[in-house]
């Protein structure tokens, strides 16, 4: 398990009984709609691109499709975030990269995605553009401006500091501690 992660390995070690308590207690319904997670995340007034972000989390949360997100994959959208293995979460940030579901990402859509977690993370250590322009040049070694699926996780995993960058970027941590201190924190 290691010491990389120690916050994320404690949010995930609470009982399973206090996630369902909390589960039901912002949700008393047992199902997530998408404005009841930004209203759980305290997400108002985002901008555009923001709002689309979170979006597009729902709906990758959101397994069978039917405009919930239930107590079940609830804990498997956490434990995914938190436990899950590297090719897992490349797959998830991929699906979730891909706006237009095309099955490619393109240049746009990562700048678009990294712009608007910077918006909800607050986090502007990395400019997007240039995190962008790294990882196109260093994975998109056809330079068709498009990764694959296969194309990204492999490139991912062939370049730790493109790695490193993805999982800085994609820390849904304080997302997280959100969710498990409650809405008034």
């Amino acid at each position: 398990m290691g010491n990389h992660g120690s916050n994320l390995d404690e949010i995930l070690a609470e009982d399973m009984h206090h996630w369902y308590n909390m589960f039901m207690r912002e949700s008393p319904s047992g199902l997530i709609t998408l404005f009841e997670l930004k209203a759980i995340l305290n997400l108002k007034g985002m901008n555009e691109n923001a709002n689309s972000y979170v979006d597009q989390v729902f709906f990758t949360f959101d397994m069978d499709g039917d405009g919930y997100i239930d107590f079940v994959e609830y804990i498997a959208a956490i434990s995914l975030m938190l436990k899950g293995e590297i090719n897992q979460k490349l797959k998830w940030y991929f699906k979730l990269f891909d706006q237009d579901g095309n099955g490619k990402i393109d240049k746009e859509e990562l700048e678009t995605i990294f712009s608007a977690i910077q918006d909800i993370t607050r986090n502007r250590d990395i400019d997007p553009e240039e995190i962008v322009a790294l990882i196109f040049e260093r994975i998109d070694v056809n330079g068709e401006g498009e990764l694959t699926l296969e194309e990204f996780i492999e490139g991912a995993k062939d370049h730790p500091d493109i790695m490193d960058m993805l999982k800085k970027m994609m820390d849904l941590t304080p997302v997280l501690v959100i969710i498990v201190e409650g809405r008034t924190g």
